[in-house]
């Protein structure tokens, strides 16, 4: 077996991973709390890249540094997503908060393919290039064979993410009223809780990990186009799925095992497929394990 190989194989796997995980987040926090599978999240994300594209475009042309550009942009991707994560939840979710689930579900399908075509008619159907945002580390050129500087600053940006997230909901106040609200909404209520506050806050952050993950693949592959998100959503959905949906850590565990295994199929077997087998590997799930690695009883809702 080459190591070096497969040693780019899987660090490629672990920042495909990271990339999914930083969508998959969204997903099961939403569903933890609401228990709604928001197929308009990959949207959210392909948004964030747009955004962020436009905005460093922008600056760039008044000449501001690179640092600046990457900051400003960033800040105004994940602010811009979120505001249409907050909005989305007001307008397509909220009105159907006691509606049967299938209302909701055909809703967030709505929403998607809503988003898709208006990214669309706003922009073009063409692919986009996009900036390299992240410039190459001079001290990372021996590695940069097996990990190049782009992907070290999404597993670093990703592990970043993971950590503030933990503390939010572990050690916030916001983040308790989370965890009070998937235990039982009614209870969280009675207790003085703002059940719709933190349903929507909830859209907020889920919608900014989603543009943080948009901005960074978009600046490593370097073009974008509008049906970005869709596929990066199902695949993130797949992984939160296969994690155990509703489970943060689930999340994580299932991002990072489709990314290697979509990893080490395209690069041992053949890349042609490579989509067929994380549908494939939803099937396999839903079959055999369909609570997920961690399993309903062991995973805990947000």
């Amino acid at each position: 077996m080459d190591l070096e190989y497969f040693s780019q194989l899987f660090f490629g796997g672990l920042t495909r991973g990271s990339i999914y995980a930083l969508i998959a987040l969204g997903y099961t926090m939403v569903y933890g709390i609401i228990e709604l599978i928001n197929f308009a999240h990959g949207e959210i994300y392909m948004i964030g890249a747009f955004t962020a594209l436009i905005v460093s475009s922008v600056l760039t042309l008044f000449g501001m540094p690179v640092l600046a550009v990457v900051v400003l942009a960033g800040m105004a991707a994940v602010v811009y997503s979120c505001s249409y994560g907050y909005t989305m939840e007001k307008i397509a979710y909220k009105p159907l908060r006691n509606a049967p689930r299938l209302s909701a579900l055909i809703s967030a399908i709505g929403m998607s393919l809503f988003l898709q075509n208006y990214v669309l008619l706003a922009q073009t159907s063409d692919f986009l290039p996009f900036p390299s945002l992240i410039p190459d580390f001079e001290f990372w050129e021996p590695y940069a064979h097996i990990l190049t500087s782009p992907e070290l600053v999404i597993l670093i940006t990703t592990v970043v993410v993971m950590i503030l997230l933990t503390f939010l909901i572990k050690f916030t106040k916001i983040g308790k009223a989370m965890r009070a609200t998937s235990q039982d909404k009614m209870m969280a209520s009675l207790l003085g809780i703002n059940v719709d506050r933190v349903i929507s806050v909830t859209f907020v952050v889920g919608s900014a990990t989603a543009a943080i993950g948009g901005i960074l693949i978009a600046s490593h592959i370097g073009q974008i186009n509008f049906y970005m998100g869709f596929i990066a959503g199902i695949k993130a959905f797949v992984a939160a799925v296969l994690g155990g949906i509703g489970s943060i850590p689930g999340a994580v565990l299932g991002s990072l095992v489709l990314g290697w295994t979509e990893s080490f199929f395209t690069g041992y077997i053949s890349s042609d497929y490579e989509d067929v087998f994380a549908f494939l590997f939803l099937v396999l799930i839903l079959i055999f394990r369909p609570s997920g690695i961690l399993g309903r009883s062991q995973a805990q809702k947000v």
